[in-house]
């Protein structure tokens, strides 16, 4: 049971049938791998365009968070602007998103289908083709991702962004800082798991959008004018009608 449950794991249900299958001709091994790749895309893709920001703003709010505070569609955004309630919401919608993708990654194509769904899924996030290719950051869901792809690197860094922090009380520093951090991490341990690394190119390419997005944040760090995050920092319900449209300030953290 354990090599067959091993199996699985590694190449999920339609990899596992390619590879151990020797009745299957290359032509119909590399069809079948290709049209994995692409239902795990397409389905991670449009999984993640569901921005929950947007979602909750509009049907809870009548308003579209991207008008409001740092106008990112992300969790942090949503607590300073609605408070902690419409931030929990967001941030359980943006973790689910993510682990149906990588399910559906793993069923597919193992932990190599988890990687490309996870990857995907952060994609869809941060540019929804349901929202005219403008979310949020993608943290969140990041997060997620690096959860059911590899459990202890997640352990790590959720541990080293508590600690920057509770240091800093910058959430995009210990954004940044975990997310550069991923590859490296995820590296060693899929070696030291696995034999091999799975996922490594696809760490890199989500710690590439994740930083890409969180660019305008580098900025206001070095010029000393990013706001610090605070749990008690939040916008009264109903105060929210004398916030202007063109507000700026704060993080803009997903």
């Amino acid at each position: 049971m354990l090599p067959l449950f091993s199996n699985l794991f590694i190449w999920g249900f339609a990899g596992n049938y390619l590879v151990f299958n020797p009745d299957l001709t290359n032509a119909v091994r590399v069809f079948a791998f290709v049209a994995s790749v692409f239902i795990i895309i397409m389905s991670s893709y449009l999984l993640g365009s569901l921005n929950f920001a947007i979602i909750i703003s509009g049907r809870q709010y009548n308003q579209d968070i991207r008008s409001y505070g740092s106008k990112n569609a992300g969790m942090t955004n949503m607590m300073r602007t609605y408070g902690k309630k419409a931030a929990a919401l967001t941030l359980v919608g943006d973790m689910l998103k993510a682990v149906v993708s990588c399910i559906i990654g793993y069923l597919l194509l193992g932990l190599l289908g988890a990687h490309i769904a996870g990857l995907f899924c952060v994609v869809g996030h941060v540019f929804p083709l349901y929202y005219k290719f403008r979310g949020g950051k993608g943290v969140a869901t990041a997060a997620m991702v690096i959860l059911m792809c590899n459990p202890l690197v997640f352990a790590i860094l959720l541990l080293i962004f508590v600690l920057i922090v509770l240091g800093t009380k910058y959430i995009s520093v210990g954004s940044i800082m975990c997310v550069m951090l991923y590859p490296i991490l995820l590296d060693r341990f899929d070696k030291w798991m696995y034999g091999g690394s799975y996922g490594v190119l696809f760490a890199i390419l989500i710690t590439i959008l994740v930083v890409f997005k969180h660019w305008s944040n580098i900025k206001r760090l070095k010029e000393g004018t990013e706001n610090k995050f605070s749990f008690k920092k939040s916008v009264k319900k109903s105060d929210m009608q004398n916030i202007e449209v063109n507000e700026n300030e704060g993080e803009k953290d997903a």
